[in-house]
């Protein structure tokens, strides 16, 4: 039986999810989004039968099994909670919400109606990332004792006075947006319990339009720019591991970076994606290295891997239907978003009483 999926927004990101779900087998049969005319559009663009202006009316009248969630960060959590509380699987795009209390809420309400919780961390589906993986697996890299996890951007503001600059819309400015790497990197050291956490958080540039990048939303003259342009953090677990972020839309570098660096016991590595043009995946070059030491020498590997010019986020959505049929394990759960989002809360909170914060 095909699994049946609506979707709750009409943004770029629906490209996507409409891939990844047809790719395991799923039918797109519903989309919603409130603006005027964005859903009949989708509808037909991506050949979806049926449309609707509200969320109300599709699980109401449309025939579901699951949900795909493509809207800004303050809908995540009231959207996902009515879903499940429909009775359907939630898929819905990172960040998982505004902060920790609210993925609690989540957890709660798709515990109690016993569905499938997943997120977008569409960097665990990249080839790189699963190849590394099964390299940590088969106890090659040993313990990671210490990982770097960097997206930093030189001119990537989306946008002045949108959502994506809105504290109250999107929860933060960089550091949730561009939280992917710092998931990426907790899920290579087996997302370990978090103890401390030191952040500092940067204005610079966030209001300067020589910094904007060439992807996001139009600017809003009259909206609301309040979120940092970077922020840079350092967290220890009680594992003894630790782990340095740095994360930024607008920053003094030399180009756009995506990358995990980790320090095994075995073998070093490092999964990397370097950008041409801030922003832009068309021009980027990925590289995935493990670092070895091998009868006395110092031996970097290559790891040859297929090209994914989407960073997986098609493969990610086609994970969440094959965990629903049991054909594969969750990329992703709920408790490890708990862990995430409450480590983002830290840094916020470091960087506002320029204290360390326990977790």
């Amino acid at each position: 039986m095909s699994i049946k999926v609506g979707v709750i927004g009409a943004g770029g990101m629906l490209r996507y999810h409409a891939e990844g779900f047809r790719k395991a087998g799923a039918t797109l049969a519903a989309v919603a989004d409130p603006a005027p005319g964005a859903a009949e559009r989708a509808a037909k663009q991506w050949d979806i039968p049926s449309a609707y202006d509200s969320v109300d009316a599709m699980l109401a009248e449309a025939d579901l099994d699951a949900v795909s969630i493509i809207v800004p960060n303050k809908f995540h959590m009231p959207l996902a909670i009515q879903c499940l509380e429909a009775g359907k699987h939630v898929f819905s795009e990172k960040p998982p919400a505004l902060n920790a209390a609210e993925v609690e809420e989540m957890i709660a309400a798709a515990d109690k109606a016993g569905k499938k919780l997943m997120f977008n961390f569409n960097n665990r589906a990249r080839p790189e990332s699963r190849a590394m993986a099964a390299y940590i697996a088969d106890g090659t890299v040993g313990k990671i004792n210490s990982a770097q996890a960097k997206w930093a951007r030189r001119t990537g503001i989306p946008g002045f006075g949108g959502w994506f600059t809105s504290k109250a819309l999107s929860g933060g400015g960089p550091l949730i947006d561009l939280l992917h790497m710092i998931d990426l990197s907790l899920y290579f050291m087996g997302y370990p319990e978090p103890a401390y956490v030191m952040g500092q958080t940067f204005h610079d540039f966030i209001t300067d339009k020589n910094f904007k990048g060439p992807w996001g939303i139009p600017d809003r003259a009259d909206g609301t720019t309040d979120v940092e342009a970077a922020a840079h953090g350092f967290v220890t677990f009680k594992t003894g591991q630790t782990l340095s972020l740095q994360v930024s839309w607008a920053e003094m570098i030399h180009r756009e970076e995506a990358s995990v660096v980790f320090q095994g016991t075995g073998a070093g590595g490092k999964v990397e994606r370097l950008f041409a043009v801030d922003g832009i995946d068309e021009t980027a070059i990925d590289t995935c290295e493990l670092y070895v030491q091998e009868n006395g020498r110092s031996v970097n590997r290559t790891i040859v891997c297929e090209p994914c010019e989407d960073m997986g986020r098609s493969d990610s959505a086609a994970n969440f239907i094959d965990a629903i049929t049991g054909k594969a394990e969750p990329l992703n759960t709920p408790d490890q978003s708990l862990k995430l989002m409450k480590i983002i809360d830290a840094i916020y909170e470091s960087a506002a009483t320029g204290k360390p914060v326990a977790v």
